[in-house]
């Protein structure tokens, strides 16, 4: 959907320049050719006048031709030429009615379709600017003739024109953007060295991680041996202590046996000498 919107738009933006070239051109040729433009041989006019109504009509658009050679021209043929009206020399679109060559100088009498007389002035060959080619734009002219104006050919040629090379730009901007930017396979490069990033990385992380466990185990080890050391050593204290314990109890029973013995004997010694004292 993108693409075809993209050659719509470059498809759009080439006839408006075409158009705004073409318009250009018969702007500046009328100009240099006292407001008949000439394009390629052909001379497109402004209808200003009913006077060939019904054929066109005023503010019509129509394309003459030039002549290249005046005797084919005929009685029937529509051209347009030079003539004063008014004292003022304008142009002028009528039908040949009639044609005069003599003495060397070709004159045609002409007349507008929808005026009842001819023309009062033939129109001479020096005067002719071109033969109707039977095409025509209804009110087209009344446009050609804005375009002409300042302001017409600001607003129609000029702002078209500008924003034209504005869009061109923005697409050579573009065209340089996509040109800055890596290839399928580059892409597809930069992420497999991702992938393969992040693979290393998370196989460090096992590494670490078993090695933690490693770790962990060899520390539990070390103090289970701790502890049974410990053990070990508080089982022997406590032989140790049982054993002590026995060996004064054994020496206090001894003593206190000794004692008893001696203290028998006293009493006896004391009873002995009692007696021998009594008797």
């Amino acid at each position: 959907m993108k693409k075809i919107l993209r050659v719509g738009a470059n498809v759009i933006a080439w006839i408006v320049l075409i158009f705004a070239l073409l318009i250009t051109i018969i702007v500046f040729s009328s100009g240099r050719n006292n407001g008949v433009a000439n394009l390629f041989g052909y001379i497109p006019l402004t209808v200003e006048s009913d006077s060939m109504k019904p054929t066109f009509n005023k503010n019509d658009l129509i394309i003459c031709k030039e002549i290249d050679d005046l005797n084919k021209l005929k009685e029937g043929d529509v051209i347009t030429f030079w003539t004063i009206i008014d004292g003022r020399r304008v142009k002028n679109t009528h039908r040949i009615v009639g044609v005069n060559n003599g003495e060397g100088a070709m004159s045609f009498i002409t007349r507008g379709d929808n005026n009842p007389v001819d023309d009062t002035s033939p129109a001479y060959a020096s005067d002719i600017i071109g033969k109707w080619t039977n095409t025509k734009i209804s009110g087209f002219g009344k446009f050609m003739s804005f375009l002409r104006t300042k302001k017409g050919f600001f607003i129609c040629i000029l702002i078209p024109m500008a924003l034209f090379f504005l869009f061109e730009l923005y697409k050579f901007i573009v065209a340089l953007i996509e040109v800055k930017r890596p290839e399928p396979a580059e892409q597809l490069d930069e992420e497999e060295i991702k992938r393969r990033a992040i693979e290393e990385y998370l196989a460090s992380k096992g590494e670490t991680a078993d090695k933690l466990a490693e770790k962990a185990e060899s520390v539990k080890e070390t103090v289970s041996d701790a502890a049974e050391k410990l053990e070990e050593k508080a089982e022997a204290i406590k032989d140790a202590a049982k054993e002590k314990a026995s060996d004064a109890a054994e020496k206090l029973g001894e003593k206190a046996e000794a004692l008893k013995e001696e203290t028998a004997k006293e009493l006896s010694e004391i009873v002995e000498k009692t007696n021998d004292n009594a008797g």
